[in-house]
C-alpha cells in the first residue's frame, strides 16, 4: 500500500528531532516536496528535555576544538562552518520568532520564555507553514535503494517511492525519547563505515559508591580525564550523586572514561576542587596565626567536602595553620588540586546526552551531506561521527548539518 502523502519526486526525512526538523524546513524552503516521518506521536522529545526543560538552543560562543570525532577534524569544521553561529541565532530570533537570551556565566543561549516546548513547537510549526507533510507515529521499518530513487516502508506495511531520503534518526542516547539506533544499523547495511559508538556526556559511577555520603554536594571544579591514549579537560559544575558523579564538567570528560573501559584499559579522573590552584593553597596554608585549616577550607568549599578532604589527608578538625607541617600541607594540597576520583562505570545511553562515534564524516559530501556510498541519501545530526560538550554545541551541530542536508537534498531533486 502506498503512502497517500508524498510522491516519487518527494524527499523523505526520517526523524523529527532537531536535525530532522531543520532538514525538512530547509528542503521545503527551497521548493521541494517533503514528507517528515517520525516514530513518536509528537517528535522533538530530546528538545523537550534539554536544558532541564529550558532548551539550551546554542552556545554563546562556539569553539570548534571542543568537538570530538574519530573522523577528519577538518571535515568536521567544514560542516560546522556551513551555517555560522550568528546566522543560526538569526534564524531562531527572526525567522522562528524566538528571542534568545545569553546566560553570561555559562555562555549559553536559551529562549526568552525558558520553555523548550516553544522551540520544538516553533520548528514543527514552521515545517507545517513551509508545506512539509508530517507523519507522526510512523516508524520506518525498511529503506532500500530502488534504481535512482529509494523505497521506504513503514512498520504498518505502507510504502513510498522517494526521490531522496534524509536520515536524521539520531543515535542511541536517551532511548526513552525514541532513539533506537535504527539509522546506524541501516547505514552499516548500506556499506558505510560506522566508527565504534559509545555513550557520551553521561554521568560516571563508582562501585562501591565511596562518596555516597557526599550525595547532593555541588561546586565548580576542574577535571582531567586520561585513558586509552586520550585526554579531556573541563571546568564547570560538579555534583556528587548516590551512585557517583554528574554535572557539566563530568559529562564533558566522560567519553574518555567510557572508551577506556570499553577498551579494557586503565583510566584516571582527577579533580581540582573549587577555583583555587595549588599555588594559592600553598600560600594560604602557610599563613601563620590563629587560623584553623578547616575554617579556611570551608571558605572555599562546601562544608561536607571540606571535612572529607581534611579527614582523608589525615588531619584533625581542630588542626591550626600554625600546627600544619610541610608534609601535611603537601598532602592536603594534593587532595585539593589533584584528587583521584574512583570510576568503575557510567550511566550509559539511558542518561547520555549524545552518542559518540557514528558514520565516518569522510563518507559524506561536506557541502551537501550526501552519502558517498548511496547517491540520493543524506545524513545529518547525531548519526554522524561528531559531538560537542554541554552548552548548546550539539544543537549547533544538529542545526548546521540538518540545514546542509535539507538544502543538498532539495537541490538534487529539483535539478533532476
Amino acid at each position: 500500500m502506498n503512502i497517500a502523502s508524498g510522491g516519487r519526486g518527494s524527499i523523505g526525512v526520517i526523524g523529527a528531532g532537531a536535525a530532522g526538523c531543520m532538514a525538512a524546513i530547509a528542503a521545503a524552503e527551497r521548493g521541494a516536496a517533503v514528507v517528515l516521518f517520525e516514530g513518536t506521536v509528537d517528535g522533538g522529545r530530546k528538545i523537550l528535555i534539554s536544558g532541564g526543560g529550558r532548551c539550551n538552543v546554542l552556545p554563546g560562543t562556539l569553539r570548534e576544538e571542543r568537538f570530538v570525532t574519530d573522523s577528519s577534524a577538518n571535515t568536521m569544521k567544514k560542516l560546522l562552518r556551513s551555517w555560522p553561529l550568528r546566522e543560526q541565532r538569526r534564524f531562531f530570533e527572526s525567522d522562528l520568532g524566538l528571542p534568545l537570551v545569553l546566560e553570561e556565566d555559562s555562555d549559553k543561549l536559551f529562549p526568552e520564555s525558558n520553555r523548550a516546548r516553544d522551540v520544538r513547537d516553533g520548528l514543527i510549526g514552521m515545517a507545517r507553514v513551509r508545506g512539509v507533510k508530517l507523519r507522526f507515529g510512523s516508524r520506518v521499518a525498511e529503506l532500500e535503494p530502488a534504481g535512482a530513487a529509494w523505497q521506504l516502508t513503514l512498520a504498518n506495511g505502507e510504502s513510498q517511492p522517494l526521490a531522496a531520503v534524509i536520515i536524521a534518526s539520531g543515535g542511541l542516547s536517551v532511548p526513552a525519547t525514541g532513539s533506537d539506533g535504527w539509522g546506524l544499523e541501516r547505514m552499516r547495511a548500506l556499506g558505510h563505515t560506522i566508527h565504534p559508538t559509545y555513550a557520551a556526556l553521561t554521568p560516571l559511577t563508582a562501585t562501591p559508591p565511596v562518596h555516597a555520603d557526599l550525595s547532593g554536594v555541588s561546586l565548580n571544579v576542574a577535571l582531567i580525564a586520561t585513558g586509552a591514549g586520550r585526554e579531556a579537560r573541563a571546568e564547570g559544575g560538579f555534583l556528587f550523586t548516590h551512585r557517583g558523579y554528574s554535572g557539566p564538567a563530568v559529562l564533558d570528560v566522560s567519553h574518555v572514561m567510557v572508551r577506556a573501559r570499553q577498551a579494557g584499559e586503565p583510566a584516571t579522573l582527577r579533580a581540582r576542587w573549587g577555583h583555587r590552584d595549588a599555588n594559592w593553597w600553598e600560600t594560604a596554608l602557610q599563613a601563620r596565626g590563629s587560623g584553623n585549616v578547616l575554617t579556611l577550607l570551608k571558605e572555599e568549599l562546601p562544608q561536607r567536602l571540606a571535612e572529607r578532604l581534611l579527614e582523608e589527608s589525615g588531619l584533625a578538625r581542630d588542626t591550626s595553620l600554625a600546627q600544619l607541617r610541610r608534609e601535611e600541607r603537601k598532602a592536603l594540597v594534593e587532595h585539593l588540586t589533584r584528587y583521584p576520583l574512583p570510576v568503575t562505570g557510567d550511566e550509559g545511553y539511558k542518561k547520555a546526552e549524545v552518542t559518540g562515534g557514528g558514520v565516518a564524516l569522510g563518507e559524506v559530501d561536506p557541502r551537501t551531506l550526501e552519502s558517498r556510498k548511496a547517491p540520493g541519501l543524506f545524513l545529518c545530526g547525531e548519526i554522524l561521527d561528531a559531538f560537542g560538550p554541554i552548552g548548546g554545541y550539539n544543537f549547533a551541530w544538529a542545526w548546521a548539518t540538518g540545514r546542509s542536508a535539507g538544502c543538498g537534498a532539495a537541490d538534487r531533486v529539483l535539478k533532476s
